[in-house]
């Protein structure tokens, strides 16, 4: 299975100087729990739900007064839409992360996040049992 399948094609975006509040606000009115960051028009960065939380004890400010590229975390990491979803798996693991933006070259196309991964368990167990078997026919062939 690969990440396209599951990838969310909708990905929130805030400006580097836009102000955690007003991300904030995106994140609640979409109802999801991330916005990537982007400097000079590029994606630099992601806010998280615990960015958030982070940013407001560590700067002990209003988070109207915290820019997003303040609090973000970077730099940002991305898989290819062609990555099996075993590898996406993998890095978000290996970064720690629950937020993987997907990008294709230089453009943002979708994002993968844990909860992607816990709805598409079943159909990855579907595909490794038919690799297990596919297996098991060559081995026997």
């Amino acid at each position: 299975m690969r990440v396209r399948e599951i990838m969310s094609t909708g990905v929130l975006a805030a400006a580097a100087d836009d102000s955690v509040r007003d991300a904030v606000g995106q994140m609640l009115d979409e109802g999801t729990g991330s916005v990537v960051v982007e400097k000079d028009g590029n994606p630099a960065g992601i806010l998280t739900k615990v960015d958030v939380m982070q940013a407001g004890h560590e700067h002990d400010r209003p988070l109207s007064e915290i820019p997003v590229y303040a609090a973000a975390t970077r730099p940002l990491i991305t898989v290819e839409p062609s990555a099996t979803v075993s590898a996406a798996a993998a890095r978000m693991f290996d970064y720690g992360i629950h937020h993987l933006p997907v990008a294709d070259g230089l453009d943002l196309v979708g994002i993968v996040t844990a909860t992607d991964l816990l709805e598409a368990q079943d159909d990855l167990l579907v595909e490794a049992r038919g690799t297990d078997e596919r297996r098991d026919e060559w081995d026997s062939g």
